[in-house]
């Protein structure tokens, strides 16, 4: 593991050292081995950036970069230069809910500062042959704030009214809530419309495509 950057400009010029390198040569470098592909292995490319940057949280409800209150985020980009697939933020809160606002929410802390990794992503490139992108360090525009809040005001109120089963990917402009889990069986405890316990699938907060295909439209002429 490097050691961990002491500033925001530390750990952008760390990122940035690593675009244009593939995700082999940086495997190598951190002595580990490359898996054939990401089935199993869901979460190896953000482990391996975390390696090469420094990341300190692991899986410590806190940014990845606790001290500088930084979130790490891959992106898998396609062939047209958009991200192939949503992004998750973190797990939503189902149950406890008195007292939560945006302004002290989970999700709203994770997405103040986000460092974001564009990986190439497209299936038919071997995984060790992909390539690490330019990275970017954003916080959302007060626009962005405003849709990120519209969307998870909604969709709390829907949880909280007992209506957490009938929320699909469609809901939300920018924000969607799925279920995330290993598997089906993986249930937790949510309220039903009569306000009765009732158990569910865990579900998460994922940031719609359009939302970082803008983001990174705006910031990286593609």
């Amino acid at each position: 593991m490097q050691p961990t950057p002491k500033t925001e400009q530390e750990l952008l010029e760390r990122a940035q050292s690593l675009a244009g390198l593939t995700l082999g040569e940086l495997a190598d470098a951190a002595g580990m081995i490359t898996p054939p592909d990401l089935r199993r292995d869901k979460g190896w490319v953000g482990q391996l950036l975390e390696w090469h940057l420094g990341a300190t949280a692991g899986s410590k409800p806190v940014p990845d970069f606790a001290e500088l209150g930084i979130e790490l985020k891959t992106i898998p980009i396609g062939y047209n230069g958009k991200p192939l697939e949503t992004t998750f933020v973190c797990v939503a809160p189902l149950i406890g809910l008195q007292g939560v606002s945006w302004e002290n929410s989970h999700i709203r802390h994770k997405l103040a500062r986000v460092l974001w990794m564009p990986v190439e992503g497209e299936r038919d490139i071997p995984l060790g042959d992909r390539h690490v992108g330019s990275p970017l360090l954003w916080s959302p525009s007060p626009e962005e704030e405003q849709q990120l809040r519209r969307d998870w005001e909604e969709l709390m109120d829907m949880i909280v009214l007992g209506q957490v089963e009938q929320i699909t990917a469609r809901h939300g402009e920018v924000l969607q809530l799925r279920p995330k889990a290993a598997n089906g069986r993986v249930l937790t405890e949510a309220y039903g419309a009569n306000g009765q316990p009732i158990k569910t699938q865990p579900r998460g907060f994922y940031l719609k495509t359009p939302f970082t295909a803008s983001l990174l439209e705006r910031y990286f002429v593609i």
